[in-house]
């Protein structure tokens, strides 16, 4: 490992950043550790404890899944179209879980870069926990699955198929409780989102304001805004802007389309400290506005307010809509197959 430049991985192991000869003990009585944050991009905190530390190098690994996370805009997007074809497909079959899960471990095992105790852990506890668990806690799944789904990884996105849609099971028959339960949840609320943007996204989006965006991932949110605004709205390079996503939620909207949500309190790894609300995937939004976060701006840091729309009937959806005529009545793996062909 290199420790003059290293950085968390996406498996799950991280490291710390060092700056040689860049700070000496000389300069700590003239220059403020805001100030060595702000001119020294690799510095992000100076920690006298092992847990602080711990704690930032998860919020950093956390921040690199969150800016890897797959987001569609305004017109034919062939990643909405396709991986919502594909999600569809995997709900629709009915296959052997013990086999799937045996596959995608041994298919793991044979990938570098992932700690082989969380394959095992999975091998031998799947089934002992829900499948938010496995996506919320520290382990790979999160992170392997946003770059499949960022990256159409064929490979990696049919291993993960029976784990699409045990999760999206799940999160579409906890929704359904959750309702049954809280007898005001047809009350429009926010949620909040914080994370790095490319530059070039980041154009995109301010081009089709007023427009449409789907996030082509499973979405966490939260509705503890400072938690999003000051651990995760950050820009992660001089390439990208730090982004505070305000989105308000009409539950009607919810109950009449394919995009429900779920608390994950009491279902999730950790003990819901960012008071995470956890959306399916393909949940798409209206662009109302965007703004910098500070007057000045000098942070690069913009609040983005959203409003969720139905995704059942929009521009994003119309050539999903043509294609899935076209596959006609196949299913399961034949419609699979049909997908793969057009990919």
């Amino acid at each position: 490992m290199d420790k003059k430049n290293s950085k968390p991985t996406a498996s799950g192991s991280s490291s710390t950043t060092s700056k040689p000869n860049k700070l000496s003990s000389s300069s700590a009585g003239t220059t403020t550790v805001e100030e060595w944050i702000k001119t020294i991009p690799n510095i992000k905190g100076v920690y006298t404890q092992i847990e602080p530390i711990c704690d930032a190098l998860r919020i950093d690994g956390e921040n690199c899944d969150r800016a890897m996370i797959s987001i569609s805009f305004n017109g034919i997007d062939p990643l909405f179209m396709y991986t919502q074809l594909l999600k569809e497909t995997f709900l629709e079959m009915d296959d052997d879980d013990d086999k799937s899960i045996k596959e995608f471990v041994d298919y793991c095992r044979l990938q570098g870069g992932i700690n082989a105790n969380h394959i095992d852990k999975i091998e031998k506890e799947y089934r002992l926990h829900t499948p938010i668990w496995w996506y919320t806690g520290p382990f790979f799944m999160y992170s392997m699955l946003n770059h499949a789904l960022r990256q159409m990884d064929i490979d990696i996105i049919l291993k993960m198929g029976f784990f699409i849609r045990h999760l999206h099971q799940y999160i579409e028959n906890l929704h359904r409780e959750q309702e049954s339960i809280n007898t005001t949840t047809n009350t429009p609320f926010q949620v909040f989102r914080g994370q790095s943007l490319s530059l070039e996204n980041f154009e995109k989006m301010k081009k089709i304001k007023g427009g449409l965006m789907s996030f082509n991932n499973f979405l966490s949110t939260s509705r503890n805004q400072n938690v999003s605004l000051e651990l995760f709205a950050r820009p992660a390079d001089p390439d990208s802007v730090g982004i505070l996503f305000e989105m308000t939620i009409d539950p009607t909207l919810c109950a009449t389309s394919s995009s429900p949500f779920v608390g994950v309190k009491n279902v999730g790894f950790f003990e819901d400290q960012e008071e995470e609300i956890l959306f399916t995937t393909h949940t798409v939004f209206r662009i109302d506005g965007i703004k910098p976060i500070d007057e000045d701006n000098t942070d690069q840091r913009w609040e983005v307010k959203l409003t969720l729309v139905s995704n059942d009937n929009h521009e994003l959806n119309t050539l999903t809509t043509h294609i899935r005529q076209e596959l006609g009545s196949t299913t399961g793996w034949s419609r699979l197959g049909n997908i793969l062909i057009q990919l």
